[in-house]
């Protein structure tokens, strides 16, 4: 008989970790609270976008190893992979974890592994999983396994990396770390380091932090460079020839549901020492504002149409969450702007505003702001850019444009504060 696994959450996550046990011969269900990812799921077909998850799941779905509910089921081990989303003060909100851990509770026997990869603050597990799993008269570490093991794949090669990639598994004991090791050797193939519970929340936790700071110090230059007339791209290239030296890229904000979001988690247990990490949260939320302004500044005429590209927080995917790109169109809307707006991997019920067809975003507009590094903007159709546009003007906020038309203008943030951004007139 084969192991029976239940993974609570069928998101980003959730969803191809559940693809991936069933592929290595575990017997999965995933249950989660939308009717439409189960109904979907049970029909072989997916509710979010990732490179080759779907072929996966239709074939798991088809050999009877991977099935959705709306409710738990008895299974040797248990993941939850639910969202951990932040309130208005920044805080962790835990209430989905808290209700996947009792949801699985009549569901335990002796001898389970429960596992949560869901990104939670440190000692979570130790302060609020395992006294739950207490008050339901278990012994966590004794009679029930219990772990985190933080989720640390990029979007766009999620099935290659939860192969790939090095696990970090926290359990609450040794014992239960080694259990929940053994869970995930059924298919990958990095290395598998073992640790206590709060190690393993600290550490995927400054590993996006990391990130943050990063690209908090190059957004900061960017600003820094547009003051002194410098090319902030070019610094960060040359300074990269530096054998020591990996300065990240800057962009309009930083997005989703990791690097947004996970140092705010660490500053809330320790806010009088997480100073460096505040100030980076601090000017990265900044970064929607500084790109309207230099839309302002490029077209002073509030009344102009903006060509928004791109709404998800990065490239290829079709994720929405946290993205700095809702905060530029809300500034745009409130000075005035014309929009159109274009994605081609969001879908329209996914957001508030309306979405437009390439020639439709571009017509009669003065400038096309880039906020996404789709692939399907890197070479656009430049013809049409003239013939539409009524003034063809690219701002591209992430550097990923290649632009060969010389009517067309093109600007990004190395070239913030030239004489000929200054005076363009549209």
């Amino acid at each position: 008989m084969n192991n029976e696994l239940c993974v609570v959450g069928l998101g980003y996550i959730g969803l191809p970790t559940a693809a991936m046990f069933a592929e290595a011969g575990w017997d999965v269900t995933g249950v989660d609270v939308n009717t439409t990812a189960v109904e979907k799921l049970n029909r072989g077909e997916i509710h979010i976008e990732e490179v080759g998850l779907g072929e996966l799941v239709k074939e798991s779905v088809d050999a009877g190893r991977l099935k959705a509910k709306l409710t738990p089921v008895e299974a040797d081990c248990f993941i939850i992979a639910v969202p951990t989303p932040h309130r208005a003060d920044h805080t962790a909100d835990l209430t989905y974890v808290e209700s996947a851990t009792k949801a699985i509770v009549p569901f335990l026997k002796k001898g389970n592994t429960v596992i949560v990869e869901s990104t939670i603050p440190p000692r979570t597990i130790d302060d609020v999983v395992a006294p739950l799993l207490a008050e339901a008269g278990w012994k966590p570490g004794e009679d029930i396994y219990l772990a985190h093991c933080p989720e640390r794949v990029l979007p766009g090669r999620i099935l290659i990396e939860l192969v790939e990639n090095t696990r970090i598994v926290g359990g609450i004991n040794k014992v239960s770390a080694q259990k929940a090791a053994d869970v995930y050797r059924s298919f990958v193939t990095g290395d598998i380091l073992l640790t206590s519970a709060v190690s393993a929340e600290m550490s995927k936790l400054m590993e996006n932090t990391y990130r943050d700071v990063n690209i908090a110090l190059a957004n900061e230059l960017v600003k820094i460079s547009e003051k002194l007339n410098i090319d902030a791209l070019e610094v960060i290239q040359l300074a990269n020839h530096h054998p020591r030296v990996n300065l990240h890229l800057p962009g309009p904000g930083v997005g989703g549901h990791c690097l947004a979001v996970d140092p705010y988690f660490i500053i809330e247990k320790a806010p009088e020492q997480s100073v460096l990490i505040s100030n980076a949260r601090q000017i990265n939320n900044s970064m929607p504002a500084f790109v309207v302004e230099q839309v302002k500044r490029l077209l002073p005429q509030s009344d102009s149409k903006v060509a928004v590209f791109g709404l998800t927080y990065k490239g290829n995917i079709d994720d929405v969450r946290e993205s700095p790109a809702m905060d530029v169109l809300s500034l745009l809307q409130s000075e005035g702007y014309k929009l159109g707006i274009h994605d081609p991997h969001v879908q329209q019920e996914q957001v508030n505003f309306h979405l437009s067809s390439f020639e439709e975003a571009i017509q009669g507009a003065e400038c096309i702001l880039v906020l996404t590094d789709h692939n399907e903007f890197k070479k656009l159709e430049e013809e049409k850019l003239v013939q539409l546009m009524k003034e063809p003007l690219v701002f591209d906020t992430k550097n990923c444009v290649l632009i060969e038309n010389n009517n067309i203008e093109y600007i990004n943030f190395g070239k913030l504060n030239l004489k000929k951004v200054l005076t363009f007139e549209s």
